[in-house]
């Protein structure tokens, strides 16, 4: 007699006995290609899957997280599955919410990220459906661009992340990174985020720095008490800043000139 069991809302067989044919898994891999000391962190949403009328109680446990502690764990290879079941209620997968992160300095705060996301639905249209190749494994592409400004009356450097979606030779395009799969293309698939990263940094903000030969110098402005700083033309009075690190600086990134 054929044995069966039923697990995470798939029925496969037990060993292989003649005749049997599992189903497939009722999961799928996401990992990421990322710059060198980047990570990612990702939140998998799930919803009543189609035809359930059923609720879960203040909507806990509808969602599971991948390297929310990155800094001190980091796997880049992510297990999620399709279906779940909580408190009774058969859940499937919605979307996946990623945030790319990185550190530039030592301190907690001293780290940025921006955000990436895979749609996941019962249907799409084909314009919009990510393709598998034949390995089982589809790419979706982006571009990461350090932002740098000061803040305080010390004008301490600060860093923020900006994420872009490409296409797979780099083209920059509308949007954060961003897939789109139904349901039926994932089990047992893979699904790879390739995030590059610019070569060049830039101001958050515009017009508060000014491009000499070899870096950036940060506008006066009024004093070290406007924040802003805008250069309004006037790109001969510098002011210098501070390094996360604690050095004082006058030009970005090399600190001395």
């Amino acid at each position: 007699m054929k044995r069966f069991f039923r697990h995470a809302g798939w029925v496969g067989c037990v060993g292989l006995l003649p005749g049997c044919v599992a189903s497939p898994p009722d999961s799928f891999t996401f990992t990421a290609d990322l710059p060198p000391g980047f990570a990612y962190e990702a939140i998998a949403k799930y919803v009543p899957a189609k035809g359930e009328n059923c609720t879960v109680p203040d909507g806990r446990n509808t969602a599971v997280g991948y390297n929310l502690k990155w800094r001190e764990h980091y796997e880049p290879v992510s297990e999620i599955a399709i279906h779940r079941m909580v408190k009774g209620c058969p859940l499937v997968i919605w979307k996946i919410d990623v945030e790319v992160r990185a550190a530039y300095g030592k301190s907690r705060r001293d780290s940025s990220g921006d955000s990436a996301v895979i749609a996941l639905r019962d249907n799409l249209e084909a314009k919009y459906k990510g393709v598998f190749d034949q390995s089982g494994e589809s790419t979706f592409h982006g571009q990461c661009q350090w932002l740098f400004r000061t803040i305080g009356k010390p004008r301490i450097l600060r860093k923020l992340l900006d994420c872009k979606k490409t296409d797979e030779l780099g083209a920059l395009a509308q949007g954060r990174p961003f897939a789109a799969y139904t349901l039926d293309q994932l089990p047992g698939k893979t699904v790879r985020m390739k995030i590059g990263l610019a070569e060049e940094e830039r101001p958050a903000i515009g017009k508060t720095w000014v491009k000499v030969p070899n870096g950036w110098k940060r506008c006066m402005g009024d004093n070290f008490g406007d924040q802003y700083a805008f250069c309004f033309g006037n790109h001969t009075d510098f002011s210098t800043f501070q390094m996360v690190d604690g050095r004082i600086c006058t030009i970005y990134p090399g600190c001395t000139e």
